[in-house]
């Protein structure tokens, strides 16, 4: 065999030594990784209004969870209560108790509320729908808005939500 061939062999050799140490290294690192324990969520309501929402809400550890705006739209995606905006109410609040389930958690869990309306005159119904679902005594912070129209005309109201529960 020619020098270049035995050097060519050596150094392909060479490289493969050190790609498996390299390999092994890393496989001993990850096991040597820490097991990081889930920090519980510390939530403070601060500052509470007497129209039933919180001014802050405070979150320290814990997972976070956004919950995107909810319609009143049923599993299969038809429109409840066309032209009722109770009946909207209802059902969006439905939606957002089930997008919470689905996380693992709860309306007691909760930290944020978005409400987009179309008409103010709405709103009696939503403190009395939102009330027979949320923690009245520790309510969230809350932002309500009057909007022209949401994505489509029938669509009377949306929420959505921010929920802070244990990891």
């Amino acid at each position: 065999m020619s020098k270049i061939v035995i050097i060519r062999r050596v150094i392909v050799i060479s490289l493969l030594l050190i790609v498996v140490s390299f390999g092994a290294g890393l496989i001993q690192k990850q096991k040597e990784k820490k097991t990081v324990t889930p920090e519980k969520a510390n939530i403070r309501f601060i500052n509470r209004s007497p129209l039933g929402y919180s001014h802050i809400a405070e979150a320290r550890g814990g997972r976070t969870l956004y919950i995107a705006g909810q319609l009143a739209l049923d599993k299969d995606g038809t429109l409840v209560g066309k032209g009722d905006f109770h009946a909207q109410v209802k059902q969006v609040f439905e939606n957002l108790k089930a997008r919470l389930e689905e996380a693992g958690a709860s309306f007691k869990d909760v930290v944020k509320l978005n409400y987009y309306i179309t008409d103010a005159s709405g709103i009696p119904s939503v403190r009395e729908v939102r009330n027979a679902y949320i923690n009245t005594e520790n309510p969230p912070a809350s932002t309500l808005v009057v909007v022209k129209q949401l994505v489509r005309e029938e669509y009377l109201i949306e929420v959505e939500a921010i929920a802070v529960t244990s990891e």
